[in-house]
């Protein structure tokens, strides 16, 4: 039986600890937050669980919590992975988390950022990897839905290829409700990433670009129109252009291009300079206008009462997709791969489970990493991320999304 310990009861950290709740294999869930109330509320959700607070900027009280853990989960923002990391190495238990972290300082600078950020993705690999490995313990890193889902997807996708040219991870998200509501994850994360340079790998290299530049227009069966999809920081080209040879057939190309109302929300901010992190004097007063615009956004919803409001009021509009699109040879033959996820939207999602749609895919995603860790499912040791799954892995991660309706759509399109 494992014991479990969850960092973070939002929208993501919750809905991981519910379905380990529901799991045979799972004793004991800790679901720990700074916030007292949230982890109380979460946790009389569910029978296994026991609430805790903690102060992930303190190493010590990660520990204390952790100790006994089989598997730590990270749902905390970004800034706090290389604390975790430690924490979790100390305490000799599993890790995992929902995206990656940066080992570094926050610098002024989105370039240098993006750089720093995606330098400590390959230190991950190469230096806490064999710090977990001799402990013989796993870390995974990038298990949600985007990144997580999609780049098991990816991988599923890759085996319809000899050889792979280019993949690319398409997500238009077009949710929209009454309620102002741009974001219904994170808004500092949603908002970080759409103020920092994007990152892509392209003729073997990896590639800093402009937030919301280098678009294209894709049309899908999912939509009944033409979309525009721009350049976005994402961790998917990261993954895939470490391992490119290794998982991906040699590809030399990896982008993430993302689409829908958040986007287009985020789009003028930008443009405008409203989301820069440096300090200004604006008529005498100094100001950050990133924290200004963030301050003005409402959180993402996470209880029922909210949610059911926010659909009592009215959705505008609910589209989009999730698309893993391949480029290369089957055959000597010139091909595309696509790969289309179907979930449940948000009516289904919230009358079946009392989840946002958002919160209902990002959490199974990262619930079925830690389902594989649970059912000792994994052999590896070191740190890895959610592209470097074995053949065998990825087909009952795939077998076990059927299982919450979520599904994945395989085409082979010949490009000649």
């Amino acid at each position: 039986m494992k014991k479990v310990l969850v960092l973070g009861t939002g929208a993501q950290g919750s809905t991981v600890a519910r379905r380990l709740d529901q799991h045979p294999n799972v004793e004991t869930i800790i679901c720990a937050d700074y916030d007292e109330k949230a982890a109380t509320e979460v946790a009389k959700t569910m029978t296994k669980a026991v609430p805790a607070t903690v102060d992930a900027h303190d190493h010590d009280d990660i520990v204390r919590l952790a100790q006994g853990c089989d598997l730590l989960v990270n749902a905390l923002p970004l800034e706090f992975a290389k604390n975790v990391l430690e924490a979790a190495i100390e305490a000799g238990c599993h890790y995992q988390d929902f995206a990656a972290g940066s080992l570094y300082e926050e610098t002024q600078s989105p370039e240098e950022g993006v750089r720093l950020w995606v330098k400590s993705i390959k230190e991950m690999y190469d230096d806490y990897g064999p710090r977990f490995a001799e402990k013989g313990k796993l870390a995974i890193i990038g298990t949600g839905s985007a990144p997580g889902f999609m780049c098991v997807v990816a991988r599923r996708a890759v085996r319809e290829l000899d050889e792979c040219e280019s993949v690319y991870i398409n997500l238009y998200e077009g949710l929209e409700a009454k309620r102002f509501l741009p974001f219904w994850w994170s808004p500092v994360t949603a908002l970080g990433d759409m103020a920092s340079m994007g990152v892509s790998y392209e003729n073997g290299e990896f590639c800093y670009n402009e937030g919301f530049s280098k678009p294209i227009r894709v049309k899908y069966e999912e939509m009944d129109r033409e979309v525009m999809l721009v350049e976005h920081a994402h961790d998917e080209p990261v993954y895939m252009g470490y391992n490119a040879d290794t998982f991906f057939k040699g590809a030399r190309n990896c982008f993430f291009k993302y689409g829908g109302y958040g986007i287009d929300f985020a789009y003028p901010l930008k443009r405008a300079g409203l989301l820069s992190h440096e300090e200004e004097e604006i008529n005498g007063r100094k100001a950050v206008p990133f924290d200004m615009i963030l301050a003005h956004i409402p959180p993402a919803p996470k209880y029922n009462d909210e949610i059911q409001e926010i659909l009592d009021e009215g959705i505008v509009k609910d589209e989009g997709f999730n698309v893993a699109e391949l480029h290369g040879t089957k055959d000597g033959k010139k091909v595309r791969v696509e790969a289309h996820v179907s979930s449940l939207d948000i009516f289904d999602a919230f009358e079946r489970f009392k989840l946002t749609a958002e919160m209902y895919f990002t959490g199974q995603g990262g619930y079925l990493f830690s389902r594989l860790f649970v059912e000792d499912k994994y052999d590896q040791t070191g740190l890895i991320s959610s592209d470097m799954l074995s053949e065998e892995q990825v087909d009952y991660y795939l077998q076990c999304a059927e299982e919450y309706d979520i599904t994945v759509d395989v085409k082979v399109f010949d490009e000649e």
